[in-house]
């Protein structure tokens, strides 16, 4: 029989402002929305042509399936018929017709990994490809104990490439402690390279380094307490996660082997992992935009760097639906504050309520005590850009905003080089620009920091600057501090938006190592 695809992990990576890339979305007919295509899925119709049968499909088979009226897409290795979703995907059908009758993974990956497509596309599932992608060379099957790991059957584990530079792991105990140690053999590890989830028995523990993600994961073979405590050594790259035991007893071993357990592979290759996050607390910020508060389970160790995103997850009439947030700080002034807390337990979003939307209506409906699934972070912002820089500029769009907390709160606390940081804002009017007074304040208290608040529809009372991003605008704002400074832009916005920044910040002649696009 064949397996279908658990819905609970969604293609790989994506996010709501990630570097570089996004797609144009194109109008759709009416009765086509989202809404309309579940409601489609659940009318009983044969999506798929195949009266409910599911089939291994053969790569000469796939590909006899290439028409608009036929098309058939592998996605890691299940195959989908997704003639009857032409009409509705936002990207339109020429998007899909690019993977027509062929292995469209790494297409979707590139263009919209975020997607829930096994829950989107469940009822078009056609089976899985006959032949199984083989292992590459540099991997194998552990056959063997391995630091205090039971063989478990039917359980096959694709080990770290047997490589000096490769990550390892092992574990150590006294009579009411397990430590699990991380060697990465990387320098630059800190509190944020490292998630930690305990569930049940499960131990899972991702570390990622660069590009790529080591994991450990297993079924401990003793109960543990459900607090533990994460600690790094950074010149060493070593990572120690102590965990304590329920009942002082001796281990004979760590537990079994669980899925992907030890295994070195590309982050890109990994897919999302979730816990479920309680809703603390929920607060107006404009009159359409609310910072949610959400807390992590005591069970768990995560901590989003700087300029990365999580995907929340809401299960809504019977459908799994993911969106990506950008978490910011409880306010511009938090991250100021000394000692910064390491193992924070709180994550916070501000997130504009569209009552037209899909998912936020539902995201606003729930009560302190609900639940949302929060995945691990994904992005591709990378800190080291903001080392020994010297001019930080920031251009944001209305809740395009959020990416720019982090960035803005760290570059002013930890590059002890920089000189200024400037944000020019663009909203509609007044009432839509977040965090106001905080910025204003910032602006005051840190002689660094400059705001211009840039309305589009202001009311005749508004004496700053009026419009829409524009070449004039930008080359009066982007000023370096001198010829030779290191500069950062960094935008985030609409899609318009950032697409008309991009352009004409390259042809203001800045390099593209000078820009970092948030794209939504």
């Amino acid at each position: 029989m064949l397996n279908v695809p658990s819905q609970s992990f969604p293609g790989p990576s994506s996010q709501q402002r990630v570097a570089s890339g996004g797609r144009s979305k194109v109008p759709l007919k009416q009765g086509r929305s989202l809404m309309d295509w579940i409601r489609l899925t659940k009318s009983g119709k044969d999506l798929t042509g195949l009266k409910g049968r599911l089939i291994e499909v053969t790569e000469e088979e796939l590909k006899k399936h290439n028409k608009k009226d036929d098309c058939w897409i592998c996605i890691r290795g299940f195959v989908y018929n997704v003639s009857p979703y032409m009409e509705y995907h936002p990207g339109g059908e020429d998007e899909l017709m690019r993977a027509a009758g062929s292995d469209g993974t790494d297409l979707f990956d590139q263009v919209h990994r975020w997607v829930n497509y096994e829950s989107m596309l469940k009822e078009c599932l056609v089976g899985r490809m006959a032949m199984k992608p083989a292992l590459p060379k540099d991997y194998h099957e552990e056959k063997k104990v391995l630091n205090g790991m039971l063989p478990q059957s039917q359980v096959t584990d694709t080990l770290a490439k047997e490589d000096p530079s490769s990550p390892s792991y092992d574990w150590f105990q006294t009579d009411s402690l397990v430590t699990i140690v991380i060697y990465t053999k990387q320098k630059d590890i800190n509190l944020d390279s490292v998630i930690v989830d305990h569930r049940d028995d499960s131990f899972r523990a991702e570390t990622v380094t660069k590009d790529y993600s080591y994991l450990v994961h297993v079924a401990l073979s003793h109960e543990i307490q459900e607090d533990f405590s994460v600690l790094v050594v950074e010149n060493v790259g070593k990572i120690e996660i102590v965990l304590k035991k329920k009942e002082n007893t001796s281990w004979k071993c760590l537990g079994h082997p669980q899925e992907n357990h030890n295994s070195f592979i590309p982050k890109k290759d990994t897919g999302l992992f979730y816990r479920k996050c309680q809703l603390v607390s929920k607060e107006d910020v404009t009159h359409d935009t609310k910072l949610f508060c959400l807390m992590l389970p005591p069970s768990t160790h995560l901590q989003v760097p700087v300029g990365q995103h999580v995907y929340l997850k809401l299960p809504i009439t019977g459908t799994e639906i993911v969106k990506p947030y950008t978490p910011v700080s409880d306010s511009l002034f938090s991250e100021f504050k000394e000692p910064v807390l390491p193992n924070n337990i709180y994550i916070y979003f501000l997130i504009k309520i569209y009552p037209a939307g899909f998912f936020t209506p539902e995201l606003d409906q729930l009560q302190i005590g609900d639940y949302v699934s929060v995945s691990n972070p994904e992005g591709n912002f990378i800190i080291s850009q903001l080392q020994e820089l010297e001019d930080l500029f920031l251009l944001a769009a209305g809740t395009g905003f959020t990416p720019m907390v982090k960035v803005l709160n760290y570059a002013l606390t930890n590059i002890p080089s920089l000189r200024k940081v400037k944000l020019m804002f663009f909203n509609k009017t007044e009432d839509d620009i977040i965090w106001r007074s905080q910025l204003e304040k910032l602006a005051f208290k840190d002689k660094r920091f400059e705001v211009e608040f840039v309305l589009s529809v202001p009311t005749s009372e508004w004496s700053g600057k009026q419009g829409y991003i524009s070449p004039a605008l930008l080359s009066e704002f982007l000023k370096r501090s001198s010829d030779t400074s290191k500069v950062l832009i960094c935008l985030c916005g609409p899609t318009p938006f950032t697409e008309q920044g991009m352009k004409m910040l390259h042809d203001l002649n800045f390099s593209k190592d000078e820009i970092h696009s948030f794209t939504a």
